[in-house]
């Protein structure tokens, strides 16, 4: 049963408004582009312009890197209680090839109930009802305890150096919990997959093309850590099972290079080194400090039946399981809202990757809820667009999950 303030708070919710700015914010390129220097800033700019335009208030704006900034706002109510965070970045990724898209990739255009465009729903749209939602609170009027935090953060498609600096800065402290806006259908998600990535590489000795036995071949040798690994990824899936809500552990050749990015490649040319990344995924019940040894065990062990046989592999990132109980208040009061508000049941799940929440959860102990809008499965595809009936289920959610949290 909704008071009546909360009736005027979710009153005050504009559904066109939510488009308008989603559209605003996907039209604005924020994939990080080496080649061109563009970066997230361009968005940076436009969100700390609309909080001091719309809230009143103006953003600490912090560079995280050169053309790496976070944006990061709070507000006090000048009375005693508990901070809530709303979570959310501000980089996507690469559109690919534009002329897959059947619609511009940055045109945000609107066609029935989609929202297209890079970013739509990973998550631009998540951002805006953030912005919306903290700002819906402050002009309605409606008393409230405690504080309100926008934490706006570049690179959580990259290293997630923007969250890990967030933290490193003294932002997180004294906030008590967090809404990540990520789209995962307005579902409950109480857990995060972990993420161990690394790099392979294999040396061998360059040769002609046409006289093979005078070199040695990496790219047999990581052949043959390919399948060792995979055999190694079966295994964890006999052991471990699928996990309710996170499915099973994976360990995914995502990318195989020889020669390595920068080098010349030759069709009559044997290369002498070999390159891979890696990324797995962890389900509760796993160890990564053992997961670390067992690839470097299995690397030993294809070198002693090969003396030609030289690799080694480099951890270059660690992200753990993160998880918290249904019985965080964080998670009841959204439990409650969406009741009230929708008349059904939410639907509890897991998140299939990490995020930001993994670090504010693991670094800073805060109790991150997972619960934004778009669909689950279509992030990173082409003609990604956002779901704008979830976008406005979303955006009253919040709003009530917010204002209850608080008082």
């Amino acid at each position: 049963m909704l008071t009546e303030n909360e009736k005027k708070l979710i009153d005050l919710a504009d559904k066109t408004e939510l488009i308008e700015l989603t559209q605003k914010l996907v039209q604005i390129d924020s994939v990080i582009r080496p080649e061109t220097g563009n970066t997230e800033k361009n968005v940076v700019a436009f969100v700390s312009d609309w909080i001091e335009k719309e809230i009143g208030l103006k953003p600490l704006v912090e560079e995280v890197e050169p053309g790496r900034e976070n944006v990061i706002l709070t507000i006090d109510s000048g009375v005693p209680g508990p901070t809530l965070m709303f979570e959310g970045h501000t980089d996507v990724v690469s559109e690919g090839d534009p002329a897959e898209w059947t619609h511009g990739p940055f045109s945000g255009l609107v066609e029935g109930n989609k929202l297209y465009g890079r970013g739509s729903c990973d998550m631009k749209a998540g951002l805006a009802i953030n912005l919306l939602t903290v700002r819906t609170i402050m002009k309605s009027g409606i008393p409230f305890k405690g504080k309100l935090k926008l934490c706006i953060v570049c690179d959580e498609e990259g290293m997630m150096i923007g969250v890990k600096n967030f933290i490193k800065q003294g932002h997180a402290e004294g906030v008590d919990a967090c809404l990540v806006s990520e789209p995962l259908d307005n579902e409950l998600c109480l857990t995060m997959k972990g993420a161990i990535r690394a790099k392979v590489k294999v040396t061998g000795k360059m040769a002609h093309g046409c006289t093979p036995l005078f070199g040695i071949n990496p790219n047999t040798r990581m052949a043959r850590i390919i399948l060792a690994y995979e055999e190694y990824e079966n295994k964890l899936k006999e052991v471990h099972g699928c996990d309710e809500f996170l499915g099973w552990p994976s360990l995914t050749f995502t990318v195989v290079q020889a020669p390595p990015a920068g080098e010349p490649a030759q069709l009559n040319v044997m290369p002498r080194d070999a390159e891979a990344w890696i990324d797995i995924r962890t389900i509760p019940g796993q160890d990564h400090d053992q997961i670390r040894s067992d690839l470097k065990a299995i690397l030993k062990k294809l070198s002693e039946s090969d003396s030609d046989f030289k690799a080694e592999i480099e951890y270059i990132e660690d992200r753990p399981v993160v998880s918290m109980e249904r019985d965080e208040k964080i998670v009841t009061e959204s439990h409650k809202a969406f009741k009230d508000l929708t008349g059904k049941e939410p639907t509890y799940n897991g998140v299939p990757g990490a995020t930001d929440g993994t670090f504010l959860r693991a670094w800073a102990g805060i109790p991150c809820l997972v619960n934004g809008p778009g669909p689950r499965k279509l992030p990173h595809h082409v003609n990604e667009y956002a779901d704008i009936d979830q976008m406005w289920e979303c955006y009253r959610w919040y709003l009530l999950t917010a204002i209850r949290f608080c008082n």
